[in-house]
């Protein structure tokens, strides 16, 4: 980002611009650029709900009990009042949707939603109304029907459950940074100063998955916002610890029902 002056600027936060909580609208929708905004977003939070869609690149988002990555054709819902923080790659164009609270029968808790393209369409248009301008008849209209459909979309399972349990905390720290560490559930629970039977239990009381599961999750979230940023196949199944590319494709079909070039051309 290059200012009048000529000289480098610092990317600015996402709500330099605006404060969504200065907003009295149903709804409100941005689009921002973050080759112009600073690539992660400290954790805050809101009282409106936000929905989060990715139109090029990728977000992670997280809270206290999960990580999610934003895929193509789905959006990140975040209620009302609840803390989490975004960090997007370098090449990331986002729009945003904030929805007051009780404008639209919404979950109570984060979750990945499906978007259909007529929600995608209707958002981005909402975008294009700037945020301190009345809403006409029409775009009222929009809104309401915007709201009533998006409260009908699925809910996808594609968030990696998270744990502020210090031992679950301490392993899901280290295979973010080094996801192809391939220590087994025995070794992990050397690492961290415990039975492997206490830690087997631990991990499905806190996660609600097996380590395996877990792991494998873990994977197709790393995965989703690499391939998303524009990684190849071959560069994303090495950074996982696998054999093959072909071992990882497998995988990755298993998990979504395509291949990783079927999803992303989609």
């Amino acid at each position: 980002m290059i200012s009048k002056s000529g000289q480098s600027a610092q990317p600015r936060s996402c709500f330099d611009d605006f404060d969504p909580d200065w907003l009295d609208r149903p709804a409100v929708a941005v689009r921002l650029d973050f080759s112009d905004y600073e690539a992660e977003v400290p954790q805050h939070q809101h009282k409106e709900g936000q929905l989060i869609l990715a139109l090029h690149g990728a977000v992670t988002c997280r809270t206290e009990n999960g990580i999610w990555i934003v895929p193509p054709d789905c959006g990140i819902w975040i209620p009302g009042g609840m803390p989490h923080s975004n960090q997007v790659t370098s090449n990331a164009r986002l729009s945003y949707l904030f929805v007051q609270p009780e404008a639209a029968k919404l979950p109570q808790e984060c979750c990945t939603l499906s978007v259909s393209p007529m929600i995608r369409e209707m958002i981005l248009r909402l975008a294009d109304v700037p945020v301190n301008s009345d809403l006409d008849d029409h775009t009222s209209r929009m809104v309401r029907v915007l709201l009533d459909e998006l409260a009908q979309m699925p809910i996808q399972g594609l968030d990696l459950p998270a744990s502020s349990h210090p031992k679950i905390a301490a392993i899901t720290a280290a295979l973010m940074a080094e996801p192809s560490d391939r220590r087994n559930l025995v070794d992990w629970a050397a690492h961290v100063a415990m039975s492997e039977r206490s830690l087997k239990r631990l991990m499905v009381q806190e996660t609600g998955l097996t380590f395996g599961r877990w792991r494998r999750q873990l994977h197709l979230v790393i995965a989703l916002r690499e391939l998303a940023s524009g990684a190849t196949v071959q560069s994303v199944s090495s950074d996982l610890g696998y054999e093959s590319p072909t071992a990882f494709i497998v995988m990755f079909k298993k998990a979504l029902g395509k291949t990783p070039a079927r999803y992303f051309a989609s």
